[in-house]
């Protein structure tokens, strides 16, 4: 009997391990002709922190707080110490019609097998490639939707259907027809670890930033 309740009891402990969504820092790089930047996500639970590392001072030159339960958006100004409601921008608009498909390819990206995801627009004259690691990562959709950006590396990921729950690329590249290299987003590092609460909460001396 007591070896019966010591399977349950691990076979319990190993269904909760594999359900636990991801906490820790994911470190990425985005890279367009014109210029490459740094950021960071802290994430604990439904709440997640967005870095924006500057290029040229290598610190914290802003960020955004989401809540991926709420789709509450908070920014933060660390240098005018500032803080404030951030309103979800009006739909995009996508000329003609974004075709998804899933590729045959693979692809390790950061020790994680990744598989291949394309989105292509003749209209737009413009193909992405995502390499998708189904995983843990239940934060990263909900947050890619609430934030609603105009980039086509975001516009064209809420266009792939039916991905498994806890998806997310870590490496996608956004070129035009003939084959030029507009854009390319990859994660660099990936740190699992516990998030203590502070690193996301913003700061009690930061004010609230009211428009008029």
């Amino acid at each position: 009997m007591n070896k019966i309740k010591l399977l349950v009891a691990s076979l319990t402990l190993s269904v909760m391990a594999v359900a636990q969504s991801f906490e820790g820092s994911i470190e990425f790089k985005m890279e367009t002709s014109k210029d490459t930047t740094t950021n960071i996500y802290y994430v604990k639970g439904k709440d997640v922190k967005l870095d924006q590392i500057g290029r040229k001072s290598g610190k914290v030159e802003g960020s955004f707080v989401f809540n991926t339960e709420t789709n509450e958006i908070k920014f933060v100004n660390p240098v005018r110490k500032v803080w404030g409601e951030h309103k979800s921008e009006t739909a995009p608009i996508i000329k003609g019609t974004c075709v998804s498909s899933k590729g045959a390819n693979t692809k390790m990206v950061q020790g994680q097998k990744c598989a291949e995801y394309i989105v292509k627009n003749t209209d737009e004259n413009t193909v992405i490639t995502y390499w998708i690691v189904s995983s843990k990562y239940d934060f990263f959709a909900p947050l890619v939707k609430a934030w609603n950006r105009k980039d086509k590396q975001s516009i064209y990921f809420n266009q792939i259907k039916d991905l498994p729950k806890g998806s997310m690329p870590l490496l996608s590249e956004e070129k035009s027809l003939d084959g030029s290299l507009i854009s390319k987003l990859e994660v660099s590092k990936i740190n699992k670890s516990s998030i203590d609460a502070s690193k996301l909460a913003i700061p009690a001396e930061y004010k609230k930033f009211e428009q008029k």
